[in-house]
């Protein structure tokens, strides 16, 4: 097995389903002769040409249009947005069209298309470049919204979300994207949509996170083991829809919970957790739910970036308050 970068397991996982299914094409700004502006799609038109490999004008609104069609001819068609800041011109099409073409046709025609996009923060890059809105198309019905946070998992999520039969917002942390390398094997095999993953188990508290902020919270996790307190933390990958049901069983065990995302505070995702947790799961808990956030201004420019993103300390400054709670 071959150790990888996030954005390399991204490349494997293309290759591969491009390799056994003809109906795979992958069109987007630069994607092919540049290889994308991260190298996600380096190497691919070379191997499977242009006529699967597309390079596209600089046309959000364009790509997400050419991805509906294809997909409604039964293409499985992967855009890529640049970055997520780029993203918005394609709602007209994701929202009105990708997303409610099965509802629309009562089932005779779905949409099977993919659209990644880097988002986040943490590389000091310009306005537009570091959102973190996944929020936004989790509000969507229809549409299956995925976050990897580690190799193993973006590859095989990829696969899952490329041979999905409904649209599938794949959103890539582009702040990991090579900050570590794992073991990945290049055999095909998805990873399941629409459920939690366990990263580490606990008795105090749980932990919900997802994204490149997986990383900080495993660092506190790891600090806190040696001062004896057992962080269990839970990566929630999928946020549409949700696994709820993961989620509610660690805080039956645990009675605590802080949930962690880089987003804005205001309608982030963890709003919806801390929702549903009251709903499902009040009374199991022994202290409020705490939430580690962005802040609700726009991403700054790189000399404030650190500022913004949530760190270690705060994490760490977060879990210990909630089991202070009496």
């Amino acid at each position: 097995m071959a150790e990888v970068t996030l954005v390399e397991a991204v490349n494997l996982a293309l290759a591969h389903e491009m390799q056994v299914d003809p109906e795979v094409v992958v069109l987007g700004e630069d994607v092919g002769n540049n290889g994308g502006v991260f190298r996600a799609t380096d190497n691919l038109q070379q191997q499977f040409g242009k006529e699967r490999v597309m390079d596209t004008p600089l046309s959000e609104a364009l790509i997400a249009g050419m991805a509906v069609g294809m997909a409604a001819q039964g293409m499985k068609p992967v855009a890529e947005i640049q970055f997520m800041g780029f993203i918005y011109p394609t709602i007209d099409q994701i929202l009105n069209h990708a997303s409610r073409l099965r509802n629309r046709t009562r089932g005779r025609i779905t949409n099977p298309l993919v659209l990644r996009a880097p988002f986040g923060g943490g590389i000091h890059a310009p306005e537009h470049h570091s959102e973190s809105t996944e929020a936004m198309f989790a509000h969507i019905p229809g549409l299956r919204v995925v976050i990897p946070s580690s190799p193993s998992r973006a590859y095989g999520l990829l696969l899952a979300a490329i041979r999905d039969p409904d649209p599938v917002v794949f959103l890539e942390p582009k702040r990991i994207y090579r900050i570590a390398t794992q073991e990945v094997e290049n055999n095909g095999e998805s990873a399941p949509l629409d459920s939690c993953y366990l990263l580490r188990e606990g008795s105090d508290i749980t932990i919900v996170t997802w994204g490149a902020m997986v990383h900080e919270t495993m660092q506190a996790a790891e600090e806190l083991a040696q001062q004896g307190i057992h962080v269990e933390v839970i990566d929630v990958v999928t946020l549409k829809p949700l696994d709820m049901n993961t989620i509610l069983e660690s805080i039956a065990k645990t009675g605590r919970c802080v949930i962690v995302h880089e987003a804005a505070r205001t309608g982030g995702f963890g709003a919806e957790i801390a929702a549903g947790i009251a709903e499902k799961g009040l009374l199991h808990l022994l202290a409020p739910v705490e939430r580690v956030t962005g802040f609700d201004t726009v991403m700054p420019m790189f000399r404030l970036e650190q500022c913004y993103m949530p760190d270690k300390d705060q994490i760490t400054s977060a879990i210990k308050r909630t089991l202070e709670f009496a």
